[in-house]
C-alpha cells in the first residue's frame, strides 16, 4: 500500500510568523498533536507539536502571544512521499519515534500520515503495531 493511499489530504498548517498561542488554538480547536509549517505557497518549512510548544516555548518562560512558531518548530522535518510503501514509513515511524510524518511532493506540503493511519488502514497489522510499540518507548534500541 502506498503512503498516498493513508495520508490525510487536507491538514491544518500555520506560518512561520505565526504566534506559538495561535498555534496552540489551532492544536486544540482541530484535535491534532502537530501543525506541518507552510509558506504562503505551501513549501514545508518545519512541523510544531505540542510537545515542542510545551519544552521549547512555556517551560522556558517565553511569550506564546509573542513567540513566532519559526523560533520553536523542528526544522527539516523527515518527510514522505506520496509514492513511498507504508510499511517503509512504519520502519522510519518505529527508528525515529516519530508519529506524524509530513507528506511532500517536490517540496510542497500535499498530505500528513500518522502512526494511527497506518494501524487502521494497513495490511500488515503487526509491522503497525511494532511501529507503534517502538515510538511509544522512552527507551531507544541503537
Amino acid at each position: 500500500m502506498l503512503v498516498r493511499h493513508l495520508m490525510h489530504p487536507a491538514v491544518i498548517t500555520i506560518g512561520p510568523g505565526e504566534s506559538v498561542a495561535l498555534a496552540a488554538r489551532l492544536l486544540l480547536r482541530h484535535n491534532v498533536g502537530a501543525l506541518p509549517v507552510c509558506s504562503p505557497e505551501g513549501k514545508l518549512r518545519g512541523i510544531l507539536t505540542d510537545r515542542d510548544i510545551v519544552l521549547r516555548c512555556i517551560a522556558p518562560g517565553e511569550d506564546p502571544d509573542h513567540t513566532p512558531v519559526a523560533e520553536i518548530m523542528t526544522r527539516r522535518p523527515l518527510t514522505l512521499a506520496p509514492t513511498d510503501r507504508a510499511e517503509d514509513a512504519a520502519a522510519v515511524m518505529a527508528k525515529r519515534q516519530i508519529r506524524r510524518l509530513p507528506v511532500t511532493d517536490n517540496g510542497r506540503l500535499v498530505g500528513l500520515v500518522a502512526l494511527a493511519d497506518l494501524a487502521r488502514q494497513m495490511d500488515c497489522r503487526t509491522e503497525a503495531a511494532a511501529a507503534l510499540c517502538e515510538i511509544s518507548t522512552n527507551i531507544q534500541r541503537r
